[in-house]
């Protein structure tokens, strides 16, 4: 662990030169600002204000009710009286009161700690309490985003998850924080200064960091040594007054340690060492020169060459998988970068390299920085504030150089390699949590028979032939690649997709699937299915085969063989994305990169959220939606189901709402239970009903009522908010069944095959995001192989306008318009351009 690595002779008591100032801002513990809630005094979010925040006092009341904001400023919390628990219990932090009170006086303001949030994601402070306040009332993200726009200032849910996981990590801080405190406390080994250097960590590394010379077992480090005979003294008067500092003074025969002016000298170099390494200023000029290289390992070199002589004894399959491992890296065998400029793929490459072993990292400082750092010390943050003997600015050089060799480059290696790491992690997370999500909302293909068909060689090819509504019809192998039967193959096909009136096929992506789709695509050239208009689509099948053998599988389908099971999957895929999807572990799915590479408690935390979004925006058809659907509905849903009998949901400070037994046409629509009454005044306003909700009558008298008065006036006269009355009248002029995915691309079907051979470089072509990654976008451009764009290629001014916000990034279903710039044929690599974004 970092702890264990630090090294004992590391003084953490933190001391800071006269003119450096000391900060007052600590993490503040996990209830502060939270179980009390800010002062509701907010400004409107297109001109927002910082609120005024209180420090809390007493006991708080997390949930309790409050009185709402001034018309026109978004409140710092809202729970509707006649609204059901608004989403499940994503945040829960309890304190007892003797914790609270024990913690209180030490904790941080809640400006403080609002301000620290803020800087740290980019939100708006009165945003930052807002999101707090409703995540603290156990509110989910989907309800949100949608519900809650004006208090988030119509922040994404990208933008409100990553807020909560930087508070999750400043509150989990705070907590560890006080946990030490409390043994060192307990210790008698608490002092002032190391207090304040305590609670001053912002990550649980420096934490550590601060905290290992202190823990149980851990040898006293030399500085503390030297602080306990008594040369803490000696070193602050040799920065502040040395002309009146006499080391003489301080020897004492006999004892260990002092008994010398050379044994002085050592204590006091010792004890401003540690001063140096602690230092904030020194650090932050340090840490602008530091870069990270990486170098191939003499132990994957001589691996290669042992490969090499014993070519003839093993393998040609193991050795040729050795090189391709090798091979993979080879970009990074001599690599270097300062780690400020460092791309996040980069980080997790090296890293994956190093834990194989076939990379060597090492985190440098370049010489010619040492020296200007000693000058800088010497001359500037460590200079003496009057006149001092030769041999005084001696011990302030040795102790400067002690510093950089013994603690500064120690501790700079390992927490860069840890923040580099941690970032590369949240990248790489924030690109899966995207890329999942635009692939669970593509466009269902609804209203035909699909045949799914799972390819292989041996084994023949897995048919399944499914229902406008994804019930199995038929299931059935075919062996399309052997010669002697490809005829009779192809008959038996012809004879399936006539007799079920099935004109689309999904090919998975898998094994022979190239083979395959060679098969389909000359039968329909040669119009074999006639008088049936046929046409294909290769879909990604990762997860398939895993999903095949599940128990959520075997209970859906427990009469069918596991390789069949893989074919309804493939396709329902195509037939309702996510439906089927949500069925299978996310990082399942085959999308984004280094998903082993990364914690996978927080990648498992932020896929589950997106899979919980996106069903609960788009809803579901409980007559034949799947149980898994269903749980991820239910868990994401602020509404509970309906009772036989009114019955108040009980809850720590919420009100439970009471819904008769009774079918209310606001169900079938967007609208919040919350929003019920305000919908029904609207209703009125406008002259409509609820038994017209999605017709062109009702369509047409609300359009008239907004264009003779703004939404916001109506709001008013509605008493609502504007973000609010424009939801109703979405879920109240929307058609019957409306889907939100029908805004998004279909999957594309084709009648031909192209070939990676037939592409030309200039050559300009359609295609359809595959992947994104790091580093750029993977795009099917119908070859077999997907092509490359860059992210150097990606630029916003390709984007349309709406896109150009980082959460809003190309991603998978998205189809461009591309022109290719390389071809390489014996490396299977297609480079291309993006040109634009189709709409």
């Amino acid at each position: 662990s970092f702890s264990e690595a630090v090294s004992s002779d590391e003084d953490m008591e933190e001391w800071r030169p006269p003119e450096a100032k000391t900060s007052s801002k600590r993490a503040r513990g996990p209830a502060a600002g939270v179980k009390k809630p800010a002062a509701t005094r907010t400004a409107k979010p297109k001109v927002p204000k910082e609120p005024k925040v209180h420090k809390a006092s007493g006991v708080p009341k997390p949930r309790a009710t409050r009185k709402p904001a001034a018309e026109g400023k978004p409140p710092v919390s809202r729970n509707p009286k006649n609204a059901a628990v608004p989403g499940t219990a994503t945040t829960k932090r309890k304190i007892s009161e003797c914790d609270f009170e024990e913690n209180k006086r030490m904790r941080m303001t809640e400006s403080e700690e609002v301000k620290l949030l803020s800087t740290m994601t980019g939100v708006n402070k009165w945003v930052c309490v807002n999101i707090v306040t409703l995540l603290h009332e156990e509110n989910t993200i989907p309800f949100i985003v949608r519900y809650r726009k004006e208090m988030i200032n119509h922040l994404d849910a990208d933008a409100v998850r990553d807020v909560q996981m930087v508070y999750d990590e400043l509150c989990s801080v705070a907590k560890k924080t006080q946990s030490v405190i409390r043994t060192l406390k307990k210790d008698g080994v608490l002092t002032p200064e190391l207090e304040n250097s305590l609670r001053s960590c912002r990550s649980a590394d420096e934490l550590d960091h601060v905290n290992a010379p202190y823990k149980k077992g851990s040898k006293l480090s030399k500085a503390r040594r030297a602080k306990a005979l008594g040369l803490e003294d000696a070193a602050t008067a040799l920065m502040n007054t040395p002309h009146n500092l006499d080391l003489r003074a301080w020897v004492k025969p006999g004892t260990e340690g002092l008994s010398s002016v050379e044994d002085v000298s050592t204590g006091v170099v010792h004890i401003l060492a540690d001063m140096i390494a602690k230092d904030s200023d020194t650090l932050t000029y340090i840490k602008t020169c530091v870069t990270i290289q990486s170098s191939v390992s003499k132990s994957a070199l001589n691996k290669k060459e042992q490969g090499k002589s014993d070519q003839g004894c093993k393998k040609p399959g193991d050795e040729q998988n050795k090189n391709k491992d090798l091979d993979k890296f080879h970009l990074y065998f001599d690599f270097t970068c300062n780690i400020k400029r460092i791309q996040s793929h980069q980080t997790l490459a090296i890293n994956r390299g190093e834990s194989l072993k076939i990379l060597t990292v090492k985190v440098n400082i370049p010489d010619r920085v040492r020296s200007d750092f000693t000058l800088w010390c010497i001359n500037n943050r460590w200079r003496p504030k009057t006149f001092a003997k030769e041999e005084l600015r001696a011990i302030i050089s040795n102790a400067v150089e002690d510093s950089y060799k013994r603690l500064i480059v120690p501790f700079l290696t390992r927490s860069c390699r840890t923040k580099l790491t941690s970032a590369a992690e949240k990248e790489s997370i924030a690109m899966f949590v995207r890329n999942l999500r635009q692939r669970l909302l593509v466009c269902p293909v609804r209203g035909c028979v699909i045949m799914g068909v799972d390819p292989g060689y041996r084994h023949g090819c897995k048919l399944a032939i499914l229902s406008p509504t994804s019930q199995i019809l038929h299931t059935d192998v075919v062996y399309l690649h052997n010669s002697g039967q490809q005829h009779r193959e192809a008959e038996k096909l012809r004879h399936l997709m006539i007799q079920y009136s099935c004109s689309k096929v999904v090919i998975g992506n898998g094994t022979a699937c190239r083979e395959t789709e060679a098969f389909f695509s000359d039968l329909i050239s040669r119009r074999f299915f006639h008088p049936l208009d046929v046409s294909y689509i290769i879909t990604n099948e990762a997860g398939a085969s895993i999903y095949s053998v599940s128990p959520e599988a075997v209970k859906e389908m427990p009469d069918l063989d596991p390789n069949l099971r893989s074919a309804v999957s493939i396709g329902r895929r195509v037939q309702d994305p996510l439906a089927e999807l949500v069925k299978i572990d996310p990082k399942h799915i085959g999308i984004g990169t280094y998903q082993h590479d990364v914690s996978a408690g927080a990648l498992k935390a932020a896929l589950d959220g997106v899979v919980q979004e996106c069903v609960s925006f788009v809803g579901v058809d409980i007559n034949i939606c799947s149980e898994t659907l269903m749980s991820a509905r239910t868990t994401s849903q602020s509404a509970p189901a309906v009772p036989d009998k009114p019955v108040a949901k009980k809850g720590k400070g919420k009100v439970g709402v009471s819904i008769p037994n009774s079918l209310n046409p606001l169900d079938q629509t967007c609208i919040h239970p919350e929003s019920y009454n305000v919908a029904q005044r609207f209703l009125s306003l406008v002259g409509g009903s609820v038994d017209q909700i999605g017709n062109a009558c009702l369509r047409q008298c609300v359009e008239n009522k907004v264009k003779a008065s703004c939404v916001d006036e109506l709001a008013r006269a509605v008493d609502t908010t504007p973000e609010t009355l424009q939801l109703i009248i979405d879920g109240l002029t929307q058609p019957p069944g409306f889907d939100i995915r029908q805004n998004f691309g279909q999957a594309d079907f084709k009648r031909g095959i192209v070939s990676m051979s037939d592409l030309q470089v200039g050559a300009v072509l359609t295609g359809r995001v595959d992947n994104t990654t790091l580093f750029g976008s993977f795009v099917d451009i119908g070859v077999g192989r997907a092509g490359l764009i860059h992210k150097s290629n990606i630029t916003l001014d390709k984007l349309p306008v709406s896109q150009r916000r980082r959460s809003l990034a190309l991603g998978p279903g998205e189809r461009v318009e591309v022109r290719v710039l390389n071809v390489d044929l014996q490396r299977g690599r297609i480079g291309l351009d993006l040109i634009r974004i189709l709409q």
